[in-house]
């Protein structure tokens, strides 16, 4: 125990220790300790700081997260203007920008420093005496909201710089917030899990989740940055090139893109941006083109800029990932939350090595916007190079006799009149017998991640469904192996086969009964937390808006929708069914074995599991994880400290290697909780 007159030297030294491992972890790339050290030291700076809250500072690590919700931004006005970059369209734009700085700099010779143009929004980072006091958008360039809460949540984000830029008055860093690729597709997964809508992009992903009013919302999302300027410094800072006052910013613990290169000659330039186009496709951001600065920071203010653009900097732009393509009709598929989605079936037309023949049009909103319509010339993009869209109609192709395209009124699949929830932009069919959203609803119960029924799919479902065999999920554990052996392409083996994993899923337990029956914004994550909580589906049942709303990472939004599910008779009927066919309504408890033996020393590891393991269901897994102490999440982020992995692992994996984060098969897991962390 401290000493009260030694608490505040060590609430400082754990403060620098900190500082120092988010220096070594994210920008030298060399961490130091371990995650669990790293935990440990963390929480008893929390400690100190909740017993001594006059020791708290605003660039303490524990204060990454703080301050109630916003109603609004502010707006600030950056101590120098953000321009935008002219644009080099091709390697003859290049040659003439290099051209046009000889004419204004004759005899000067001119050396370069390229970098990615990362696709993301733009930011401005302002630290005085070394601390971040705001970070605000780019806005109009002069003037941005104020959104310092929400940056101050990435961890790649310093609270405090170190070494000679910390000293100075005030200084503004520009810097570009990004979303990887990889967690960008898991983000995208967990919001479909959820019933919500997935972003079009990274770009789109990383600034909703910059403009969210809820610095806590922000912080859950994978977000990060390279810092690309340094934009003004008072007093002057000690660099004379772009070069070495990037090296500056980095050592200062600001992370700058380790693709960035120094370029002698514009030839050197020239095979850099020729070398990124081709590599595009291996980064982990979106990246458009390659920003060219001269080095000299000395040339750059002979140079000066226009009141759009600085002269002495230009973006080579890569060439777009687009190719022109016709309408050839507008679909409209219903989700299993009844959600009416349109898409755009297209003449088949190759982008980036890939054919593409159906692309998103998202809702009844973004078609009005571009006005596209059947029989249209189109212009296609696979944004962020996975996602096709529609960017724009070629209006001078369109046919002479083209109409607007208007949406249903109706449900496509059953008929039944749609309607739109005030503040959506997706029109739903709210018929819960429509056969369209009772398939996509048994193709997800029987899924993997739900009550894992292997042979369910999509051929199988649509013939029960069309034969009148299966009205809900209830009416599986009716079915026998003679009434599936008369589906096509079935047989009795098969048909063995699929009633014996029908019955298997009885056992699944509440955490996977819940995620099947998807209610709605409850997905993996929610459903594990409320099984957690309540134990069984009574409980659950039982349990106002108000208790389960306090319940960790639910909120009222999740509350209102279990509420209402449960309040519905037809769904008071399903469950009832349910449970007469045996299947188990409640979270079962690790054995009582693994409860006694297994030590409590993973009190606040996080794991992420992913793969089918040899002998152990997810739900045991995570039971076993559970009764130990950890704590299993669905994403794996910098904050995840180790990934269990079985066979046919997905993405996850993947980016436990780029993070280096160990990874466990089901022998070293057991291990672990039996022996713990090693120290």
């Amino acid at each position: 125990m401290n000493h009260p007159a030694d608490v505040p030297q060590r609430v400082q030294t754990l403060r620098e220790t900190l500082h120092l491992h988010q220096y070594q972890y994210y920008i030298e790339n060399r961490p130091t300790m371990s995650d669990a050290e790293y935990d440990g030291l963390f929480r008893e700076l929390q400690h100190l700081e909740a017993a001594h809250p006059h020791l708290i500072t605003p660039d303490s690590p524990t204060q990454r997260v703080g301050g109630a919700p916003a109603e609004g931004f502010d707006t600030v006005a950056h101590l120098l203007p953000m321009l935008s970059l002219e644009n080099a369209m091709g390697v003859d734009e290049l040659r003439e920008f290099a051209a046009r700085l000889q004419r204004l700099l004759p005899e000067q010779p001119v050396t370069y420093v390229v970098e990615p143009k990362i696709d993301g929004l733009g930011v401005a980072l302002l630290y005085q005496h070394g601390v971040l006091t705001r970070g605000a958008t780019r806005g109009d360039g002069r003037m941005g909201d104020d959104i310092t809460q929400n940056l101050r949540v990435i961890p790649t984000v310093p609270l405090r710089l170190r070494g000679p830029l910390a000293q100075l008055e005030r200084l503004e860093v520009r810097g570009e917030v990004y979303m990887p690729r990889a967690a960008f597709a898991q983000l995208n997964q967990q919001l479909e899990d959820d019933g919500q809508e997935p972003f079009a992009n990274p770009r789109n992903a990383a600034a909703g989740s910059l403009r969210l009013l809820d610095p806590a919302l922000s912080a859950q999302r994978p977000l990060d940055i390279f810092l690309y300027t340094l934009g003004y410094a008072e007093p002057a800072h000690p660099y004379g090139t772009h070069w070495d006052a990037m090296q500056g910013l980095q050592q200062a613990g600001l992370r700058i893109n380790p693709r960035t290169v120094r370029c002698v000659t514009l030839d050197d330039v020239i095979a850099y941006c020729q070398q990124l186009e081709a590599q595009r496709h291996t980064l982990d951001y979106d990246a458009d083109g390659v920003v060219v600065k001269v080095d000299s920071l000395a040339l750059q203010a002979d140079l000066g800029a226009t009141a759009h653009h600085p002269r002495w900097a230009i973006a080579f732009k890569f060439t777009a990932q687009q190719a022109a393509s016709r309408v050839l009709a507008i679909t409209i598929s219903v989700g299993r939350t009844g959600a009416l989605t349109p898409t755009a079936e297209l003449v088949p037309v190759h982008i980036a090595g890939v054919t593409v023949s159906r692309a998103s049009l998202h809702n009844e909103d973004e078609i009005r916007r571009k006005d596209i319509r059947v029989g249209d010339h189109v212009l296609v993009e696979r944004a962020g190079d996975v996602i096709p869209q529609v960017v724009r109609v070629l209006l001078e192709a369109r046919p002479t006799d083209s109409t607007p395209f208007l949406m249903p009124t109706h449900c496509p699949a059953c008929q039944t009149l749609a309607y739109r929830p005030e503040g959506e932009a997706v029109a739903r069919c709210p018929n819960a017998a429509c056969l369209a959203q009772l398939c996509e609803r048994l193709l997800h119960y029987g899924s993997r991640r739900a009550m894992d029924i292997d042979g369910l799919g999509s051929a199988v479902v649509e013939q029960l469904v069309a034969r009148g065999l299966v009205h809900d999920c209830a009416d599986l554990y009716s079915l026998d192996v003679p009434t599936l052996a008369t589906l096509e392409r079935l047989g009795t083996k098969s048909a063995t086969n699929l009633v014996a994993a029908i019955a298997q899923s009885r056992t699944r337990g509440l955490t996977r009964l819940l995620h099947g029956l998807d209610i709605r914004h409850v997905g993996e994550r929610g459903a594990a937390l409320l099984a957690a909580h309540y134990r069984t589906m009574t409980a659950l049942a039982a349990a106002r808006a108000e208790d389960l709303a306090a319940v960790h990472e639910i909120g009222p939004v999740i509350a209102e929708s279990v509420c209402r599910f449960f309040a519905n008779a037809a769904n008071q009927q399903l469950l009832e069914r349910l449970h007469a066919a045996g299947v188990h309504m409640d979270e079962a408890a690790p054995p009582t074995d693994a409860v006694t033996t297994v030590p409590q020393g993973l009190a606040g590891t996080v794991f992420v599991l992913t793969g089918t393991l040899p002998t152990l269901t997810r739900q045991a897994a995570q039971a076993l994880i559970s009764a130990a102490g950890g704590r299993v999440t669905s994403s794996v982020t910098r904050k995840t400290q180790y990934v269990v992995a079985g066979a046919e692992p997905g993405s996850k994996y993947t980016q436990a290697e780029r993070l280096g984060i160990p990874i466990l098969d089901e022998a070293g897991l057991q291990r672990l909780l039996q022996q713990g962390p090693a120290s």
